[in-house]
């Protein structure tokens, strides 16, 4: 069931999507090489409870960490490790969210470690473009597939490939909502956009083949092939003027 927000419910799901990207934005500032991504992790979960407000990763569905860590072939739910040590080059996608106020923020991004190679800062700087090209397209009157024909095309155009088996979702009291939002799909079909939905528009993309395969934790989702991913996310409001981002600072 899609869940339309209140003005005053979107006011309030505004706080903890601001709390979201300041820790987002903290994290990113401590990938550097040397730093452990439990390191990263627990800067992540002071900065969401200096807030008021509690990470909503943490211990959901089992998941051991207030964020996931996912470090170059890595696609999504990396853990975070005392063991793991970022070093020069590595890029790595945090992907975290915020509870305030009863509503859920979601945001992720991919960070370069120190000087990365030209091929893996135009995966990021792609990854990162299709997900702003595909908000812009998320209007009421249109649909969902709008959304994941947008990213699938740009990606592709630019010799990446969509991640098929995880996709964005809608985002409100849980942080988990109708409806599945694929990065991938035709313009004009599926659900239809409506102000007061609130989705996470995330492209997950690949710098080889689409193909992933799930590591024996049963979090951590890397590629098939070895080659690297990158993974951008934002928690958009769907409102009558037009799409809002939600979590900005």
């Amino acid at each position: 069931m899609i869940v339309l927000k209140t003005t005053r419910e979107l006011s309030l799901m505004k706080e903890a999507c601001r709390i979201s990207a300041g820790a987002l934005r903290v994290a990113g500032e401590a990938v550097k090489p040397g730093v452990s991504t439990a390191e990263i992790d627990r800067i992540a979960y002071e900065y969401i409870i200096s807030q008021g407000a509690e990470p909503n990763f943490l211990n959901l569905y089992g998941f051991p960490a207030t964020a996931c860590i996912s470090v170059n072939d890595e696609v999504i739910h990396g853990i975070p490790s005392k063991e793991r040590i970022l070093k020069e080059g590595d890029i790595v996608s945090i992907d975290l969210g915020a509870k305030k106020h009863g509503f859920n923020g979601d945001n992720a991004a991919t960070f370069a470690c120190g000087k990365i190679s030209a091929e893996a800062q135009r995966l990021i700087d792609v990854t990162r473009e299709s997900l702003y090209e595909a908000i812009k397209v998320a209007v009421p009157g249109g649909k969902i597939g709008d959304i994941g024909s947008c990213v699938q095309r740009y990606c592709e155009e630019r010799g990446f490939s969509v991640v098929r088996e995880y996709t964005g979702h809608g985002v409100g009291k849980e942080l988990h909502e109708d409806p599945a939002v694929p990065n991938y799909g035709t313009a004009g079909r599926g659900v239809r956009l409506l102000p007061g939905m609130t989705i996470a528009i995330e492209p997950m993309i690949n710098q080889g083949t689409k193909a992933i395969r799930r590591l024996s934790d049963g979090w951590t989702v890397k590629t098939a092939d070895g080659k690297l991913s990158a993974h951008f996310e934002n928690t958009v409001a769907i409102t009558k003027d037009g799409p809002v981002i939600l979590t900005k600072e």
